[in-house]
């Protein structure tokens, strides 16, 4: 097998590969320079009571939750079982790269991916070493993770796009048991909606991010803006220096995404359709897809499971929709399901694990009639081809 990309994704699933020893491993990743991205955070819920496959790599776990709605009221939430953990990309790449290093078929090439194309028996990639020489990998199958050049068409395309600082603070701040999920009290953008992120490290320590689902991002400046009324006036973090900043754009789009470009050539990850539309959330979907994956693979099946369910799919597109037509108030919404369903249950709902009978009581808390509205006409709307938006990756 070969792995193209050593991000959340191809990561993950070149980990769940050497572990059930479908097959030998190469993962393919970009060698230092401008196509290798920058440290990145991801968050996930954690629902394992035992030993989790990244615990080395975590590097905060949160007990409880809080959401903060517009007018100021906060909810504290226990979502017991589950907790929401932060993992850092170096970290997960240092764990994954040892295991790949232990695993007799675990291999770590750097080079730069060029093209992939069908070849008897499998698939041939051809890459770039850091040396300018060229490479051919020949592979029963390829996993590609890289960014699709362009989205597929869809009926709507929002982008969930944000600026994170790592800040240290002169006094103690911030609970360190309890992560901001959502915090409303910020100026609302006059189209889609904004929230206020903040995940403690230690007392003085936290990520603090500013967040918006919109049609298209900001400057730099206008999230620097943004941040620093976040920090100051909504938190009153009074001094304090910002030690590193990430920043990234994420689609939040109904488009069919190609899980398979050929018999043996497959799409992972948010190329692959592991983004929840309605939530960003992916690294969580591209570790269960990879189990997914590699279960398939060691049954000998030809294809592979998509990473979300088509009911998942379909209420996403829903309330897509309805935050893109200003049908439902996006701050209005996401508070009121919280304040008004159980917390795991949400939460479970957030990563497309419930069941039907759950799902229909959640959707008996949000606004009836104009998400019926809503999924009404999204049949006769037309799919339209939308501008790509920049690379970037959710802490979510």
């Amino acid at each position: 097998m070969v792995v193209i990309g050593g991000g959340a994704a191809g990561l993950g699933l070149a980990h769940r590969l050497i572990r059930t020893g479908t097959a030998s491993v190469t993962v393919v990743e970009p060698p230092d320079g401008p196509l290798r991205p920058a440290e990145r955070t991801w968050c996930y819920w954690d629902w394992d009571d035992g030993p989790g496959d990244f615990d080395d790599a975590v590097t905060a776990t949160w007990p409880l939750l809080r959401v903060h709605a517009p007018d100021g009221e906060a909810l504290t939430l226990d979502p017991a079982p589950a907790r929401y953990r932060m993992v850092r990309s170096t970290a997960f790449e240092r764990l994954v790269h040892a295991r790949l290093a232990e695993a007799p078929g675990g291999r770590l090439l750097r080079a730069t991916a060029d093209t992939v194309r069908e070849v008897p028996r499998g698939a041939e990639v051809r890459c770039t070493d850091p040396d300018g020489r060229t490479l051919t990998l020949r592979a029963r199958h390829v996993f590609d993770s890289r960014p699709l050049p362009a989205l597929p068409p869809a009926r709507t395309q929002l982008l969930q796009h944000f600026r994170g600082w790592f800040v240290r603070t002169a006094a103690d701040r911030f609970e360190t048991a309890v992560a901001d999920l959502m915090d409303f009290r910020v100026p609302q953008p006059r189209h889609g909606l904004a929230f206020g992120y903040v995940l403690p490290l230690a007392p003085d320590r936290a990520l603090v991010e500013y967040t918006e689902f919109s049609r298209a991002p900001l400057t730099t400046e206008a999230y620097e803006a943004a941040l620093g009324h976040y920090a100051r006036e909504v938190l009153g973090l009074g001094a304090f220096a910002v030690e590193t900043a990430e920043q990234g754009v994420i689609p939040m789009t109904d488009a069919r995404f190609p899980r398979r470009t050929g018999r043996s050539v497959f799409r992972i990850g948010t190329a692959g359709g592991a983004t929840r539309p309605a939530t960003g959330y992916t690294f969580a979907a591209a570790q269960r897809h990879s189990r997914a994956v590699a279960a398939a693979l060691r049954d000998g099946h030809r294809t592979v499971p998509p990473p979300h369910g088509r009911r998942a799919l379909a209420m996403d597109a829903v309330l897509l929709r309805a935050l893109d037509t200003g049908r439902v108030d996006g701050p209005a919404f996401f508070t009121g399901l919280f304040r008004r369903t159980p917390t795991h249950r949400l939460l479970r709902f957030l990563d497309g694990a419930t069941s039907l009978r759950e799902e229909w009581g959640i959707g008996l808390r949000t606004p009836v009639g104009p998400m019926l509205r809503t999924a009404v006409e999204l049949p006769f709307l037309p799919r339209r081809t939308h501008p790509a938006p920049g690379t970037g990756e959710s802490p979510r």
